[in-house]
C-alpha cells in the first residue's frame, strides 16, 4: 500500500522505468546477448586463442563490451528494484528524509535510463557495427591540424572511457604540428550507430597557440564515420581497379615503423578513394587494414549514392565555412554548441577529454526525428 508523503509520485514513476526498461530489454535482445556472451567466453577459454592476435583481440574485445552492456541493463534494473524497496520503507515509517534521497537517486535513474533507451534508437541496417572513424583538418592552417588532433584525442578518450578498444590504422602528421589525416577503428557494438551522428564538420574559434600576435582563429575539421564490414556484405574489388603504393611511415621520430617501406596507400580508381595504414610493422599487415577501411568506405559511399537525400552514411564534408556541424569556441566565451540539436556544454575541456555522450544522446534523436519526417 503506497502512502504519498512527498510531492513525488513515486509508485508512478517507478512503474514507468519498469516499463521502459522491459521495452529497452525486448529491443537489446538480452537471451540472445547471453547465449553470445557464453560462445565468446567458450572462445576466449581456448588454448590457441592467442595464436592469431588480431582474432583474439577482437573476440575479447567484444565480449568485454558485450559484458559491459548486460551489466549496465542488470545493474540499473536492479536499482529500480532497490529504490521502489526503499520508497515503500520510507513511506511506511514515514521517513521524510530517506524520501529524499529517493528521489534524488529516481533523477538519477531517470537519466541512466533514458541513456540507456537511446540504443532503441539504433535500429539502422549498419548500426549494430563496429566504427571506422576518419579525420582531416581543413580549413585553418596549423590550427587546423592541430584541432584535428584534438578531435581524434576526443573519440579515442570517449572509447576508454567506456572499454571500447581502438586501433589505429593510420596517422598523417602536419609539419608544424596536430594532423593532416586519421583513421581508426572502435570496436564495440553499435560504435557505428552511436558515433555516425559525429560526421560532418567541426569549427574551432580560439586565441591561435601558434600566432605569435596573438589573434583569434576560426579552423575546421573533417569527421566521417563508416561501419566495418562483415563477411555477409562483402564488397569484391577487382585487382585491376586499385593502384598500391607502399612507402616509408611518417610521424615522430624514433619508431621502428620509420625503417622500412611498410606503409600502404590504396587508392580505388574507378571512385578515387584513397586509404592508407601506416601502423604496422609489415607491409602484408598494412595492405589487409587498409583494404579493410577502403571496403567499409565504398561500402558507405554506395549506401550514400543510394539515399542521395539525406546525406548518406557519409556526407559530402568539405570542412569549411558553412556546413559545419558543431562549433568548439574558446573565446571570447566558452560553449561547444551542436548546430543541428541545439545541445550545449559551458565546459569545452570536459568535450575535448571525451565527455561527448549527451552530444551522441542528442544527435541520435535529432536524426530519429529527421528520418520520421522525411518518411
Amino acid at each position: 500500500m503506497w502512502v504519498i508523503v512527498a510531492s513525488t509520485d513515486f509508485e508512478a514513476e517507478i512503474k514507468q522505468l519498469q516499463a521502459t526498461m522491459k521495452t529497452i530489454g525486448q529491443v537489446l535482445d538480452l537471451d540472445g546477448m547471453r547465449r553470445e556472451i557464453a560462445d565468446l567466453g567458450e572462445q576466449v577459454a581456448a588454448p590457441d586463442l592467442w595464436d592469431d592476435v588480431e582474432s583474439a583481440t577482437r573476440i575479447t574485445g567484444r565480449l568485454s563490451a558485450l559484458q559491459g552492456e548486460l551489466d549496465k541493463f542488470t545493474g540499473l534494473d536492479s536499482r529500480i528494484e532497490d529504490l521502489a524497496l526503499m520508497v515503500e520503507m520510507a513511506q511506511e515509517e514515514g521517513d521524510a528524509s530517506s524520501l529524499e534521497d529517493s528521489e534524488r537517486e529516481l533523477e538519477r535513474i531517470k537519466k541512466s535510463v533514458e541513456s540507456l533507451e537511446i540504443r532503441t534508437l539504433l535500429n539502422g541496417e549498419y548500426d549494430a557495427r563496429e566504427a571506422l572513424v576518419s579525420i582531416r583538418s581543413g580549413a585553418g592552417g596549423v590550427d587546423a591540424a592541430d584541432f584535428a588532433e584534438t578531435l581524434m584525442r576526443m573519440y579515442i578518450r570517449w572509447a576508454e572511457q567506456h572499454k571500447y578498444p581502438v586501433e589505429v590504422y593510420e596517422t598523417s602528421y602536419a609539419e608544424e604540428a596536430g594532423l593532416k589525416s586519421a583513421t581508426f577503428a572502435i570496436h564495440a557494438p553499435y560504435a557505428y550507430g552511436t558515433l555516425s551522428v559525429e560526421a560532418g564538420t567541426h569549427r574551432l574559434v580560439r586565441i591561435s597557440p601558434f600566432d605569435n600576435q596573438g589573434r583569434r582563429q576560426t579552423s575546421f575539421a573533417a569527421v566521417e564515420v563508416v561501419p566495418v564490414l562483415e563477411q555477409t556484405d562483402e564488397i569484391e574489388i577487382p585487382d585491376e581497379e586499385i593502384r598500391v603504393d607502399v612507402y616509408r611511415s611518417g610521424g615522430p621520430g624514433g619508431q621502428s615503423v620509420n625503417t622500412t617501406d611498410s606503409a600502404v596507400r590504396l587508392t580505388h580508381i574507378p571512385t578515387g578513394t584513397v586509404v592508407s595504414c601506416q601502423n604496422e610493422k609489415s607491409q602484408l599487415q598494412n595492405k589487409a587494414s587498409a583494404m579493410v577501411v577502403l571496403k567499409a568506405k565504398l561500402l558507405a559511399l554506395k549506401k550514400a549514392e543510394e539515399k542521395a537525400h539525406l546525406d548518406g552514411l557519409r556526407g559530402d564534408v568539405q570542412a569549411s565555412w558553412g556546413d559545419q556541424m558543431r562549433n568548439y569556441v574558446l573565446n571570447p566565451y566558452q560553449i561547444v554548441k551542436d548546430l543541428r540539436t541545439s545541445y550545449e556544454s559551458g565546459n569545452p575541456q570536459a568535450v575535448f577529454d571525451g565527455d561527448i555522450d549527451a552530444f551522441l544522446e542528442a544527435g541520435i534523436r535529432w536524426r530519429r526525428g529527421a528520418e520520421k519526417v522525411d518518411a
